[in-house]
């Protein structure tokens, strides 16, 4: 870290901004006349007041230099995750803290698994909280706070977003990273505004449709139902399916798509692979489900199965059948998306099927360079030649994720759970989508584990949305100065 106060005074900047949002379930708890009005008001509080105190403090040097970016993502997401839980445990809805953090991390990163046995019986403000938290971790804490307040200038933005933002590289879309911010999340916000749209045309009763598009838009997956999505009509389904898939799509081939750039747009390399595995997916899983008898016609098997393929796949976690009692190939299609993910630069969660394209491509090359030595052959992507560092990069990830797997295994292992609900559960989290298999399947939740274990799952949610660099970033840099 080598500006401790500029990133003292962003961090303040995003408190203020969470205090800012707690307001909103004030007001559903004013409309729906709820006791937990207090609960919101005095987090906000809290909230704020830390913010002020971080953001007068003077600041002469406002440059945010590369590692600052990694410190301000991973101390930004992991404070407003512990002061998001608090109006759960202010309220008495989640009395016990680390439950509460739990939830509250589900939220921010997009991930969608819960403690809670029975959902339906949270206020109307814990449920807006919850999905709220949801459509604002989606594109990105520091995106967000990039559209409201212009943070820094330099390159430090550009920090920033390099620094929160999914995927393999980060660039700007024009010459302003402020500018950057705002025109994805103008088309984050559009995006939203149709999906709610298409759900009251659809019948949806408004607070129900704030909230779906909220989780939906942010790939987060908590509903307002114990059922999530499998009680509202087909229509419904279908829309939410078609937007998952949507939300989980790069944004800035919008971007070029909104330049009338369509070609660009459709020469993507990461975008042919999405769809193309899509596509192979759900496929393969309407065949085993149809064939086996779990539903009694073709077409509602392919229903079913898009949706459960787009729900995990983009790492939303809704669901509208207990596809935990599917077929074995079904599960196995649906673990094996859940690791993939989407697209880099979206609002899903993760390996990215760009960083998946890109080891495959290398591996093949390799191949390629040990039958014939002399040779010359390079990676591209996107008609590019990707750097060596870019490679390097994308396989110390795969290796540092397959760690973190392992260990985090390891230790949820003590809780005696079955192997499928060990398995699955840390990569649901580690993933950011949600719901496993077993007993963290679709009907299933994460309160039967033990604190420690949810410590873990809380780390592999942060872990997992920020993808890793930023925390090992800033251990490695307090150690160094230890």
């Amino acid at each position: 870290m080598n500006n401790r106060r500029m990133i003292i005074h962003v961090l303040g900047e995003i408190f203020l901004v969470e205090a800012l949002l707690m307001l909103l379930p004030c007001i559903a708890s004013l409309i729906y006349r709820e006791t937990v009005l207090g609960a919101y008001i005095a987090s906000a509080l809290i909230v704020a007041t830390v913010g002020l105190v971080f953001v007068l403090r003077p600041v002469s040097d406002k440059r945010i230099y590369h590692r600052d970016g990694f410190a301000i993502v991973s101390i930004g997401w992991t404070a407003m995750s512990l002061f998001g839980a608090m109006p759960f445990v202010f309220s008495g809805e989640i009395p016990f803290f680390v439950d509460a953090v739990f939830e509250s991390v589900s939220g921010f990163t997009t991930t969608g698994a819960s403690i809670l046995t029975d959902v339906e019986s949270l206020s109307h403000a814990s449920l807006l909280w919850r999905s709220l938290t949801h459509w604002v971790g989606g594109m990105g804490v520091l995106a967000f706070l990039m559209v409201l307040i212009p943070v820094t200038g330099g390159g430090g933005n550009l920090n920033l977003l390099r620094a929160e933002s999914p995927g393999v590289e980060v660039e700007k879309l024009v010459p302003k990273s402020n500018s950057t911010a705002r025109i994805l999340y103008g088309i984050y916000i559009f995006l939203t505004l149709l999906l709610f749209v298409l759900l009251i045309i659809g019948g949806m009763p408004i607070f129900d449709a704030v909230n779906i598009t909220f989780a939906t838009a942010g790939t987060g997956g908590f509903g307002v139902l114990n059922s999530s999505i499998a009680s509202y009509s087909t229509y419904i389904q279908s829309v939410v399916t078609v937007f998952m898939v949507l939300f989980g799509v790069n944004f800035n081939l919008y971007f070029l798509i909104f330049c009338r750039r369509f070609r660009d747009a459709l020469r993507s390399e990461e975008l042919r692979a999405y769809l193309i595995l899509f596509v192979s997916a759900v496929l393969f899983v309407t065949l085993d489900v149809y064939f086996d008898g779990i539903y009694e016609s073709f077409g509602k098997s392919l229903h079913h199965s898009a949706f459960q393929v787009a729900s995990i796949m983009s790492t939303t976690g809704f669901a509208t059948a207990d596809f935990d009692k599917w077929p074995e190939v079904a599960r196995v299609v649906l673990v094996g998306v859940m690791c993939i993910g989407s697209c880099a630069g979206s609002t899903a969660g993760g390996l990215k099927v760009s960083r998946v394209l890109l080891a495959v491509k290398s591996a093949g090359v390799e191949v390629k360079r040990a039958l014939n030595p002399h040779s010359v052959n390079v990676v591209t992507l996107e008609g590019k030649r990707v750097k060596s560092e870019v490679v390097k990069t994308t396989f110390a990830y795969v290796v540092i994720y397959i760690m973190i797997f392992a260990i985090s295994l390891l230790v949820v292992s003590f809780n005696r759970m079955d192997f499928t609900t060990n398995v699955t559960g840390v990569l649901a989290t580690l993933n950011n989508v949600g719901p496993g298999l077993s007993a963290v399947g679709p009907t299933g939740n994460f309160s039967a584990f033990s604190p420690l274990s949810k410590l873990v799952f809380i780390s592999d949610m942060l872990l997992g949305r920020l993808e890793i660099f930023p925390f090992l970033v800033l251990f490695t840099s307090l150690f160094r100065r230890k």
